[in-house]
This record gives structure tokens, C-alpha cells and sequence, in this order.
């Protein structure tokens, strides 16, 4: 289990996730998650490819709406990678969202039917967040081996953009 905060406005609020993320250089939990059409995706659905997994409490944050926008613009120079943005919203909302955004480099998935977030060890347990995800980025190299994590420890912050981009220079 792990401890966050989130900072909305001058209260601090300790919220706690069912687990932790998988470990660096451990093979990535496979998942389900879903697509703007509906259908179930997987790990096999992007074989042969690095994976981004942007894991984000919801598009309808500030937050969470301008992690989804670095990344677009980030990704545009990784080479063989698919960012894939998870979160609880519906595939609907993340369509729109991405459509109003104009948002190319992204791919939104839902945890809609889901236990990602049970296997990825990021639902949030406790506050008024109970039920979504903590913000988290996780790297899986194109032989699903995790290759990078970040737990982002204030809900209200952005991730580290930096770090994890330079995760993918190393392969």
C-alpha cells in the first residue's frame, strides 16, 4: 500500500492505493482495458512496442487534462511507443476529450470493467477519490518487461516528464 497526499486548496488529505506499482524489470501484469469502441485491449495488443501507461484519475482535472497534453506532444519523438492514457473515465468522455483536444499521440483507455487498477496497485482506497486511480506513469518495453515507474506522491502534481522519457533512451 501506498501513501499519497492531495492538496485541494490548503488542506492536506493522506490517501492510501491498494498496492504498488510492479517492479522495475519485472514482466508488466497483463491487463483489460477499454477502448473507444468498446472492445477489450491487452498487453498482446501493442506486441512489439513500448508502452507509456499515462495512469491518470480523470481527463476532467487540470491536471490530469495537461499530463494527457505532454505526452501528445512528447510522444510524437519516441520511436516504436504508444502512450496509452488510463483512467476511470468512460471511452465517450475520453473521445471527446481527445477530439476537442486534438489530441493524436495519445491513446485513451478506460479501466471500465477493469481491474487494472487492483493490478497495478493504484486504486486510490480511501477520500473522496475512493474508486479512481492515483497518477502514475509506467514504462513496458517492447518484451513487456517494466523498465520504468513513478508514483506520483501529491495527486495534484504533473508526473516527471523528464525521467520518464529518458527511460526510453536507455533501450
Amino acid at each position: 500500500m501506498a501513501k499519497l497526499t492531495f492538496k485541494p486548496g490548503n488542506d492536506e488529505i493522506i490517501i492510501n492505493t491498494n498496492g504498488e506499482l510492479p517492479e522495475v524489470g519485472s514482466q508488466a501484469p497483463d491487463f483489460s482495458l477499454v477502448d473507444g469502441q468498446l472492445k477489450d485491449v491487452s498487453l498482446a495488443t501493442y506486441t512489439g512496442k513500448r508502452k507509456i501507461l499515462n495512469i491518470i484519475p480523470s481527463l476532467d482535472t487540470p491536471v490530469c487534462a495537461a499530463s494527457a497534453r505532454a505526452f501528445n506532444e512528447k510522444a510524437d519523438h519516441c520511436k516504436n511507443t504508444v502512450v496509452l492514457m488510463v483512467s476511470a473515465d468512460l471511452p465517450f468522455a475520453q473521445g471527446r476529450f481527445c477530439e476537442a483536444e486534438g489530441l493524436k499521440e495519445v491513446f485513451p483507455l478506460s479501466t471500465f470493467r477493469s481491474s487494472f487498477a487492483d493490478d497495478y496497485g493504484v486504486r486510490v482506497l480511501d477520500s473522496m477519490l475512493a474508486g479512481l486511480t492515483a497518477r502514475a506513469v509506467v514504462i513496458i518495453d517492447e518484451s513487456d518487461r517494466v523498465i520504468y515507474t513513478e508514483l506520483v506522491n501529491e495527486i495534484t502534481h504533473e508526473p516527471d516528464y523528464d525521467a520518464a522519457l529518458d527511460a526510453l533512451k536507455d533501450l
